[in-house]
This record gives structure tokens, C-alpha cells and sequence, in this order.
């Protein structure tokens, strides 16, 4: 059964992991990827983190197709030029103006392929005054005010475990605009520029945020809002081996909560601030009496939102997630039994698959190249002038 992207040709030029988060999404769903890496050194992720880098590359490039190509040679450039040809979408992560440099950026290649959308992932985006500032993360997060929002009240900002800017507001929202100007180029017949910056990503997920300043006139601290544990009803407890996770935001779920534990008294000191922190150290004392287990099982027919602070290898054999199809074994052709985090789009006629690994750096550069009408000394000269 193909997915619904098959047929959809795209260009990885991306680097690290928001663009390969991206275009895996897109690999995933059946998009034809092909994976356009420097010559001998390939994309950073498969050695920057030596420990991580083979699983990393396994888990971001399956589905994918790799392709060594330099392009700061003409010979390279023109093997890149009639792949463009082809193409439907082009995703490169550089920092604004390098495609440029190389004689192959937005302007150029609009001219090869009219219909080509071209999705460009940057921190800041391709224009304002930090359009060439370098960062990561961590200074995308900072500079859009959401950093402010984790830690404890009182606390310095937290380092956040996900790296939330280069997935929610990078990668997820390159794939949303990416399948937003497939669609207009059906109508329109013309492909675009898609400018996706990881720090606008991240302010469109400060909704909930800018409300409460447009309404308090202040930004909110960490354990102000109720968003940010300020009162009992959402919030992390200890228990006897771990933590619970009560999110009874809603009155009924806060009353079913109250009436199981015994404390019927708190059902109307929802938002006290009056009686917040006293409720805190009652409910903290009453969970640490039994452990996550037991709470759970407790709680599983008193209809409230309550859940367990699970480790990753509990996740992983979680019953839900694992018959969700969100952690799965595949084999691989060297490395044997690998696990895989699966795809967490469902469809019900064209579900997404994994069809392959991820390929060896380089893997697939002789066949592409025959596909082009390369003969196998053209082939062969490339290789010796370096270019592939």
C-alpha cells in the first residue's frame, strides 16, 4: 500500500536535526527523499555525537536515499542542476545566503524548476537583523520568551528536555508549509520560497502565553500560571518509587480527584490562592503512601486525569504506545535488530511505512548517476576529481 506522499520528490540538503526530522516525516508518509551529503564526510549526524551517531542516523535518514555530491565544483553543480529538474521539493538548513554563495540558491533554481518549492530552515529566518547570527536551541527558545517558562518558581530557566525549537518550530513547521505549497503549486501550477524560521516556530506556540499578557499586562513567571504548576490540580507528584502527573484542570475531573482521595473539602479551593500551597503539601504527603503502580491502578475507574512521569525504557513497553506502533523492531541488513520510533500520523487507506534503512553515506550516488545518463567512466572521473 503507498503512502500518501508517493510520487513527491524531494531534496535533503539539511543538516543536523531539524531539516532531517522534517524530511524524515515526509520520508515516512512516501515521499522519495534523496539525501545530498559532502563527499567523504556526509551529514554531521552521522559522527557528531559518537555514542548516539549510529542509532541517530538510523532512527532521522530511514526511507531515505543518499547522494555525495560537491557543490562547490561546476561538474558538481551541474549533476545538482538536473536534479532540481526533477524535483519537487528542495529543503536546505544553511545559514541565509550560502546556496547563494554556491551559485545554486532560490533564484537560480526557480529558473531550472518553476514549479520547485524551495523550504529553507534557518534560527532566525532569511531577513531582520539576526538573519546571520549563529545558534542552536537553546537561543532560539531564549529569544522567543519561551525559555522563561521552564523550571520552578523561584528557579534560573531550565535547559527544556526536547529540543522544542528545532522540532516543533522547525522541523514540523517546514513539513506543514512544504505540504501547504504542494497544494497551492496543484492549483497555481508555480512552486515558492517557503522561509521557516525556528524561532517564529516557537513564538506560535506561546498562544496560551501571549493571552495571559495581553490580559495581565505582564509576561508570566515560572509557577505563576496554571499552566506552569501553580495550583494543585495540575501538577507532578512524588510517590513511594517515582512521580504522578495530575492534570484535573477541568472542575468535574478536579472534584472526581478530591472525592477519591477523601478530601471533598478542596473541591471549591480549586484556585485558592488562599489555601494553594497547604493543598500542595497535603496531596504531596497522600501520594508519596503508595507507589505509581498503585496509584494508577487505583485511580483507573475514577475517571481523572492522572498518569505516570515514565522513564523512557517504561515508555518504550508501554502497552498503549506499543500497540499505538510507536516503538517497533526492524531489522537491518548489518546491525541486526533495531528499535525504531514509529510514525504517529495514522491513516486509514495510505498509511505511512518503513521501507528501508537508513542508507550508508553515498549509498545510492552511482545509481542516481546512471539514472542521469552518466556512462560508468563519467562515473568514475567524478570520483577521482572528487566531485561525487
Amino acid at each position: 500500500m503507498s503512502g500518501p506522499l508517493e510520487g513527491i520528490r524531494i531534496l535533503d540538503l539539511t543538516r543536523l536535526l531539524p531539516g532531517a526530522f522534517c524530511t524524515m516525516l515526509l520520508a515516512d508518509l512516501g515521499a522519495d527523499v534523496l539525501k545530498v551529503e559532502e563527499p567523504e564526510r556526509g551529514d554531521p549526524l552521522r559522527w557528531l555525537f559518537p555514542q548516539q551517531a549510529p542509532f541517530l542516523h538510523h532512527i532521522l535518514n530511514r526511507n531515505k536515499r543518499s547522494l555525495t555530491l560537491n557543490l562547490r565544483t561546476q561538474p558538481g553543480r551541474g549533476i545538482f542542476l538536473r536534479l532540481v529538474r526533477e524535483a519537487d521539493v528542495l529543503v536546505e538548513s544553511f545559514r541565509p545566503g550560502t546556496m547563494d554563495r554556491l551559485g545554486v540558491g532560490y533564484s537560480v533554481l526557480r529558473e531550472v524548476n518553476p514549479g520547485l518549492v524551495y523550504c529553507a530552515i534557518t534560527g532566525y529566518g532569511q531577513d531582520g537583523p539576526y538573519r546571520d547570527l549563529p545558534g542552536h536551541d537553546l537561543n532560539y527558545m531564549g529569544v522567543a520568551g519561551a525559555l522563561e517558562l521552564f523550571g520552578t518558581e523561584g528557579s534560573a530557566p531550565a535547559v527544556p528536555g526536547l529540543t522544542i525549537a528545532d522540532i516543533g518550530g522547525g522541523a514540523q513547521m517546514a513539513a506543514t508549509g512544504i505540504l501547504a505549497a504542494l497544494i497551492s503549486r496543484a492549483r497555481t501550477g508555480c512552486g515558492q520560497f517557503v522561509d521557516i524560521s525556528m524561532t517564529d516556530g516557537v513564538i506560535s506556540w506561546l498562544s496560551v502565553y501571549v493571552a495571559w499578557y495581553l490580559a495581565t499586562g505582564r509576561s508570566p513567571r515560572r509557577g505563576e500560571h496554571v499552566l506552569l504548576g501553580r495550583y494543585p490540580c495540575y501538577a507532578v507528584y512524588p510517590t513511594a518509587d517515582g512521580y504522578l502527573t495530575v492534570g484535573c484542570l477541568e472542575e468535574r475531573f478536579w472534584a472526581n480527584l478530591c472525592r477519591a482521595l477523601g478530601r471533598e473539602e478542596y473541591i471549591d479551593l480549586q484556585w485558592s490562592e488562599e489555601h494553594r500551597k497547604r493543598i500542595f503539601n497535603d496531596l504531596g504527603a497522600i501520594f508519596q503512601t503508595r507507589t505509581r503502580q498503585e496509584w494508577m491502578e487505583f485511580f483507573q475507574d475514577k475517571d481523572v486525569c492522572v498518569g505516570p512521569s515514565s522513564l523512557l525504557e517504561e515508555a518504550i513497553e508501554d502497552p498503549q504506545l506499543r500497540h499505538r506502533g510507536m516503538f517497533v523492531e526492524v531489522k537491518l541488513p548489518q546491525e541486526g535488530s533495531i528499535l525504531q520510533v514509529g510514525i504517529p500520523i495514522k491513516f486509514s487507506g495510505t498509511p505511512g511505512s518503513l521501507r528501508s534503512p537508513a542508507p550508508r553515506l553515498g549509498e545510492h550516488t552511482e545509481a542516481i548517476l546512471r539514472n542521469l545518463g552518466y556512462s560508468p567512466d563519467e562515473i568514475a572521473k567524478l570520483r577521482r576529481e572528487k566531485v561525487v
